[in-house]
């Protein structure tokens, strides 16, 4: 973000704080932590609650620019003790030898399986509301340990009724591939597969079909030349848009082949 300032590319220094502000810190830091900040008071809650203060402030820092009224409003009404001095005055965030491979290797292991199994959901039409089995075959000892030892967060964020392990992949099960590990959601009896597979090769057809109208527009040298420029490339954005749904549906369907 400092070195897109620097460089005058403010959209790109505002697209990567909102990354990190709304996918890391708000959809898995904040979710992470939320066991240990409703849980019983003692050391873990306070290391717990002054790192996502100390986060917090640092998001200040870096909105302001962007937003400088409602962050300095902020930096104000969320601390503790007055502030010594205004925000805009404050000191610009520096990274202070944060990486931690280890705490990586654990969170992102979780925050990896976890998106998979949701994917995994949204492909299948897999509500929330379903509590679905997750097996982890042949797992390390190490993938064993990390499971056990985040089982309660994982079942509450991919809505797992339990988490197990077997030697082999079992039958009716969808396979998933994390971080070289093997994970499998037995499915049979969750959903109906020729059912499922029905409608993602219909949804593959419209897919297909809206490709194909798409290409053939921006193949027609005519309409490119005429139409404004913000038409064309709107026509390219649906046709990315298209061709990453067609993927999608194109590895749901290897899955369901899989677990046949």
């Amino acid at each position: 973000m400092t070195r897109a300032i620097e460089e005058h590319r403010y959209n790109e220094a505002a697209a990567a704080l909102y990354a990190f502000v709304w996918n890391i810190f708000c959809d898995w830091y904040l979710e992470l932590a939320k066991p240990v900040l409703q849980g019983a008071d003692g050391g873990a809650k306070d290391e717990t609650r002054a790192m996502t203060a100390w986060v917090r402030d640092e998001i200040l820092k870096l909105l302001h620019p962007f937003t400088p009224f409602v962050t300095e409003e902020l930096w104000q009404v969320t601390a503790q003790a007055p502030r010594d001095g205004l925000l805009a005055l404050a000191p610009w965030p520096k990274q202070r030898a944060l990486d931690d491979l280890e705490a990586e290797a654990e969170i992102g292991w979780i925050i990896d399986l976890v998106t998979a199994i949701r994917s995994v959901r949204a492909e299948m039409n897999i509500t929330m509301a379903t509590e679905i089995p997750v097996v982890l075959v042949a797992a390390s000892p190490a993938t064993q340990a990390r499971a056990k030892r985040w089982a309660d967060t994982m079942r509450r964020l991919a809505r797992l009724s339990e988490i197990s392990f077997a030697p082999r992949l079992p039958q009716g099960a969808v396979q998933l591939i994390v971080r070289g590990e093997t994970a499998a959601l037995p499915l049979k009896g969750v959903i109906d597969f020729a059912a499922e597979k029905a409608r993602l090769e219909k949804e593959m057809a419209r897919v297909k079909s809206d490709i194909a109208r798409i290409d053939a527009k921006l193949g027609n040298a005519d309409f490119v030349a005429r139409a404004p420029e913000d038409v064309v490339e709107g026509e390219r954005e649906k046709r990315e848009e298209a061709e990453t749904r067609r993927l999608k549906i194109d590895e749901a369907l290897a899955r369901l082949k899989g677990a046949a």
